[in-house]
């Protein structure tokens, strides 16, 4: 199975120069916990809610505070065409949840969640992936920044 047959396509976008308020009250709005950032026709990052949370929250800064202050800028993706079994390994490895999706020509098309993975793939594949983005630590630990 393709990655395009999983992913969600109702993506929602936010800049890097919007407040992570703005991001929250969108992440409340739409029910999700990511945002892809894009800027100028481009994916500059991501912010999650556990990045409003802990690196923003937790630090004492406002809500007035620019996402670009908080957001993850190490960008991990994933292509439409990619093979979801892949994916999920790939998800797994990095310790990721969701992973924006693009096309080849590297506009954004979706993102696909361990919860698209779950729905689509067996038992098998999604608890790899959970066994792997629940081990503690790894590059996208809130701790290591």
């Amino acid at each position: 199975m393709k990655v395009s047959e999983a992913m969600t396509v109702d993506v929602q976008l936010v800049s890097p120069d919007q407040t992570i308020g703005e991001a929250a009250r969108m992440m409340a709005d739409h029910d999700i916990g990511a945002l892809p950032v894009g800027q100028n026709d481009r994916l500059v990052g991501m912010i999650t809610d556990r990045d409003i949370t802990v690196r923003a929250t937790a630090a004492g800064r406002g809500p007035d505070t620019k996402i670009s202050e908080v957001m993850s800028q190490e960008i991990q993706y994933c292509f439409d065409d990619d093979d979801l079994d892949e994916v999920a390994n790939n998800m797994g490895n990095i310790q990721v949840r969701r992973l924006p999706v693009v096309n080849r020509d590297k506009r954004l098309v979706g993102i696909v969640s361990l919860g698209d993975i779950a729905a689509c793939e067996d038992a098998k594949h999604t608890g790899k992936a959970m066994a792997g983005i629940s081990t503690p630590g790894g590059p996208h630990s809130q701790t290591a920044h």
